[in-house]
């Protein structure tokens, strides 16, 4: 992974994943590009009261130019702070919709690793609105770490990979591999039985050591951990073992049979208090 894109608002959230950049670039010796996208007001807006207030075109204009200069400088400001630690570090500043500018640089800059602060969401904020973060993680070509607090010190010596066993993964294994390289990582290689979708553990240990052994996966633990729901037991199993990361591929559900199941990716991404990496697998967009 030699090009990470960090999206950032210079919010909180956005903050901690310039710093998880940080020491991951310098781990990994990648150059880092740094995302911002303003969303500018449209030239009506509805106050409280309902009614609908119309600004004069020199106000909107002002107030953007104004709005853009000082984001440019928060930006530049940021990239300072990279280059100081010796971090290969391209700016970006663009105008329009968060979600489909990220979508645009990631192609555009053949991005290795999104990496994305947030703070996370209630279930009925969920049913409400998604994120961009949660929008990213279901459509983004290339694996999104999303991060949740801050940090001191970035070191994944544990990581738990969720997975399904399915063939669809091998892309997503040959990240993890080199994750694991570089920060000399053990991974927890776990299925998770739920009520409705449980298999004997002598059934599915023989198959998830078959499953390891083709993804070339090293330094692997085998388990499987039971709950009521495959997002519990993820986040419960990772934190029962003190994990430094949560990996996950993910089928990208779209649309109304997002609507219908959800996405466990999602699901995790957005109640977990720990560092996850998801990567949607190629036959989501078959």
């Amino acid at each position: 992974m030699k090009k990470i894109l960090v999206p950032t608002d210079f919010s909180e959230p956005g903050t901690w994943a310039v710093e998880v950049a940080a020491s991951i670039a310098k781990k990994m010796y990648a150059q880092v590009t740094l995302l911002h996208i303003v969303e500018l007001p449209s030239a009506e807006s509805f106050n409280v009261e309902g009614q609908v207030d119309t600004f004069p075109e020199w106000e909107d204009k002002l107030f953007a130019l104004k709005l853009i200069d000082k984001n440019k400088q928060l930006l530049s400001e940021a990239a300072e702070s990279l280059r100081n630690q010796g971090i290969t570090v391209n700016t970006q500043l663009r105008i329009g919709n968060p979600f489909h500018g990220i979508r645009t640089i990631i192609a555009d800059h053949k991005a290795d690793l999104v990496i994305m602060g947030t703070l996370g969401r209630s279930r009925f904020e969920e049913i409400l609105v998604g994120s961009n973060t949660e929008k990213v993680v279901r459509y983004s070509k290339c694996p999104v770490l999303t991060v949740h607090q801050r940090s001191a010190n970035i070191n994944f010596k544990k990581i738990v990979y969720a997975t399904s066993m399915s063939e669809d993964e091998k892309d997503f294994a040959q990240v993890l591999r080199e994750i694991q390289e570089i920060f000399g990582s053990e991974i927890y290689v776990v299925r998770i039985n739920t009520p409705m979708n449980f298999r004997p553990d002598t059934e599915v240990m023989g198959l998830m050591d078959i499953f390891a052994k083709k993804l070339h996966l090293k330094n692997y633990t085998l388990r499987v951990f039971n709950d009521h729901s495959e997002e519990e037991g993820i986040l419960h199993f990772a934190s029962s073992i003190g994990a430094d990361l949560i990996a996950m591929a993910t089928h990208g559900r779209t649309g109304f049979a997002h609507v219908l199941a959800g996405s466990i990716a999602e699901d995790v991404v957005n109640h977990a208090s720990r560092p996850v990496l998801t990567y949607v697998t190629s036959s989501a967009y078959q």
